[in-house]
């Protein structure tokens, strides 16, 4: 292949292609996001308390009151902010809490805002303490103190900020820190999506992708989406690929069930990881109690990655419990792997 002038190689090329379908799976899934909270679906809450934040800012002339975003992964957190920017006229700015792990690289994006600008920080939780005691002054005085020097010779100069919103997005509110949390004027507290609204959201998303699709076919994928319309949205353009190579090019019920199939996901939304977790609980350890690093081990996964990804699902679903002991099965996990219950296990 050549790219250019040059001749690219086997693995240069494979690159390229890759960087070019990573770029139109992020482009697909930013064409996705709505731009104002009209054209946001779910939520009903919390649309209705940030519109009401918003239009009496716009009322006022001023900068909106700084906002928490608190839910699981996929429900529109970063999406809220962008709309946030967009309703208020005014760009947005936006960092992750791992990326600001000293106070001198809060100080350099917090100093570069302009007046009426929105700052978005994603996993706020994750900060450095040091950038967090400095945010608290800049969210409550508008102003940041600079240190210029080392030791006794250091001074501190005080630096103006223009009037800013800040957007924090969390999964985890209770690793905030109080004070930072009380410096908050609105919190948004997200919750899981209903079939209903997720299959709203799987409309639009058809329209806008320009996939033809029935209503059993989107039907079926909603109540497979865990809840969550980035996992529902996946899953669409996941369901349109095996729609496009190896069906009719429609999503229909048939299509959506035969593509879930391939992609391991079953009739609750369970993925591979999932019912490594069950299997493990109920086939090699009767049930539990178990330890968290021990399922870990067993089903080859980080311990944060089963428990930030996997746990919080099974557990809503009511397919394992958290016992001081360790995790427990439950009956309904034994039924959905079309296992006994064994006759001496307790609950």
């Amino acid at each position: 292949m050549e790219f250019g002038d040059q001749e690219l190689t086997g693995a240069e090329e494979e690159r390229l292609v890759s960087g070019r379908a990573e770029t139109a799976e992020r482009d697909a899934e930013a064409a996705l996001r709505p731009k104002g909270l009209q054209d946001f679906i779910g939520q009903p809450q919390v649309r209705e308390q940030l519109s009401l934040v918003l239009d009496a800012a716009k009322a006022r002339n001023r900068a909106p009151d700084h906002v928490l975003l608190s839910g699981p992964p996929g429900l529109g957190k970063t999406t809220l902010a962008m709309i946030i920017a967009h309703e208020m006229q005014t760009s947005l700015r936006v960092t992750s809490g791992p990326a600001v792990q000293h106070a001198g690289d809060l100080a350099a994006i917090l100093s570069s805002l302009e007046e009426g600008e929105v700052l978005f920080i994603d996993e706020i939780h994750r900060m450095a303490r040091a950038a967090e005691e400095m945010l608290y002054v800049a969210m409550e005085d508008f102003r940041v103190d600079v240190i210029v020097g080392k030791g006794p010779g250091a001074t501190a100069i005080p630096l103006d900020l223009p009037q800013f919103t800040m957007v924090g997005a969390t999964t985890r509110s209770g690793l905030l820190p109080a004070p930072l949390r009380d410096r908050f004027g609105f919190t948004g507290l997200l919750d899981f999506y209903s079939s209903d609204d997720l299959l709203t959201v799987l409309k639009r998303s058809a329209h806008m992708l320009g996939i033809e699709a029935d209503l059993a076919g989107l039907t079926e994928i909603s109540t497979r989406s865990r809840g969550t319309p980035r996992v529902a949205n996946r899953l669409l353009r996941r369901v349109r690929d095996w729609a496009q190579v190896r069906g009719t090019g429609i999503i229909d019920e048939a299509a959506a069930l035969t593509a879930l199939k391939v992609y391991e996901v079953d009739e609750l939304g369970l993925d591979r990881l999932d019912r490594s977790v069950l299997q493990v609980l109920c086939k090699r350890f009767a049930g539990g109690p178990v330890g968290l690093g021990t399922i870990a081990v067993s089903v080859g996964e980080e311990a944060d990655t089963v428990e930030t990804v996997s746990e919080p699902y099974l557990v809503r679903e009511g397919l394992i419990s958290r016992t001081p002991r360790g995790r427990v099965a439950t009956s309904a996990a034994w039924k959905h792997l079309g296992m006994q219950i064994p006759a001496n296990y307790e609950f």
